[in-house]
């Protein structure tokens, strides 16, 4: 080829154009995902008329035929669902029997978890340094302002209920439960005879004995075994009992990824001089609480959600305000349904939550994507 005619051919090259609408954006999502094959076609149907099937007929009577004023279940007259009792009730079914002219405390504590949780969750935040201590001190500026003192009227914990106590437990839970499964973890993985004794005894009976039982057993009996001077609040009880529960599956989770670690690595700490915990923490559990992530939030989940349990001992959790709602003689026979709905609301915002970050942390740490 000539010199002329390659410019001529360079000259005639086409323009690069996008790429085609049905592979991009929505359009290419929905057809890769819910078309691309003729089995996903006919579930793609099949899940289209399903829902066709339960959703007009649950929107109806959740929105459009209820009702959502009166002064008590006598008022409900329509055929869909009773709201009337959410103007009353909702503070009880929030914060429980906590006093209504402090309900400012609960709700500052929650305003204040945000950014404590933000600055442990996310990168890049401004003023990220302050913003980690805020962190630290969060749990003890928040059981100032829920229990009080220094200043604030004292809250009995047995007032403590509603979504306020799910939060109190299960936030607890979930921050000592991580720690406390990585020593547990690396105690059954010890060399030394008796920390892993105690390690593998204490993981095997947590796990061996149903949570309910324990519960029972913090609330019941261990009173009778403690000096009679010695009194254990019970709410500090059952975060005890819940915590440890969930500690020993978190130990079990870190351990499965503590064994995926290659042995190179911990060879690597030794080659560089580091000693056990240096070499822990710098390089092997890093790499183990990666791999773990989605057992880790999947233990999370659990966690929160068991602490509906409490209803068991006498403590009234967000289902056991809504069980006292449905025994009410001003609403019997009209809440049976609306009470537990908005109790799942509450546990799938905050589940879901924790799913959704859980997989954006794995993106976001995952070094094979490019």
């Amino acid at each position: 080829m000539t010199g002329n005619a390659f410019h001529r051919s360079r000259a005639e090259m086409l323009q690069e154009r996008p790429p085609p609408i049905t592979s991009v954006g929505i359009i290419g999502w929905v057809r890769a995902n819910l078309f691309s094959t003729w089995l996903n076609v006919a579930l793609t149907l099949a899940s289209l008329a399903l829902l066709s099937l339960i959703l007009p007929p649950l929107v109806d009577w959740t929105f459009l035929e209820a009702d959502y004023t009166g002064a008590a279940g006598k008022d409900c007259t329509g055929e869909g669902a009773c709201w009337a009792w959410l103007d009353q009730r909702i503070h009880q079914f929030v914060y429980g029997f906590y006093p209504a002219e402090a309900y400012w405390r609960p709700n500052l504590a929650v305003i204040l978890l945000i950014p404590a949780v933000g600055y442990l969750l996310f990168a890049n935040l401004p003023y990220a340094r302050y913003g980690r201590w805020f962190s630290l001190a969060y749990p003890v500026i928040a059981a100032f302002l829920l229990v009080g003192g220094l200043g604030l009227e004292v809250v009995r914990t047995d007032q403590f209920g509603g979504f306020v106590l799910n939060l109190v437990a299960g936030i607890t839970g979930i921050v000592l439960s991580l720690p406390i499964g990585v020593l547990l973890a690396l105690g059954r993985r010890s060399r030394m005879p008796i920390v892993r004794a105690f390690s593998v005894a204490f993981i095997e009976f947590i796990r061996g004995v149903p949570l309910i039982t324990l519960l029972f057993v913090a609330i019941i009996l261990l009173p009778i075994f403690l000096p009679r001077e010695v009194s254990l609040d019970q709410l500090i009880r059952v975060m005890v009992i819940i915590t440890l529960f969930a500690s020993a599956y978190m130990a079990e989770v870190i351990r499965g990824g503590l064994q995926a670690i290659p042995q190179g690595q911990y060879e690597a700490g030794q080659a560089m001089g580091l000693g056990y915990w240096q070499s822990m923490r710098l390089i092997v559990l890093p790499q183990a609480l990666k791999i773990s992530i989605p057992g880790i939030v999947n233990t999370f989940i659990g966690l929160f959600k068991d602490t509906t349990l409490v209803i068991i001992i006498g403590l009234f959790d967000i289902l056991g305000q809504a069980r006292l709602l449905q025994t009410n003689q001003d609403w019997l026979g009209k809440v049976d349904y609306e009470t537990f709905l908005l109790a799942a609301l509450f546990f799938f915002v905050i589940c879901f939550g924790m799913s959704r970050y859980s997989i954006n942390l794995e993106k976001r740490l995952d070094t094979t994507r490019r």
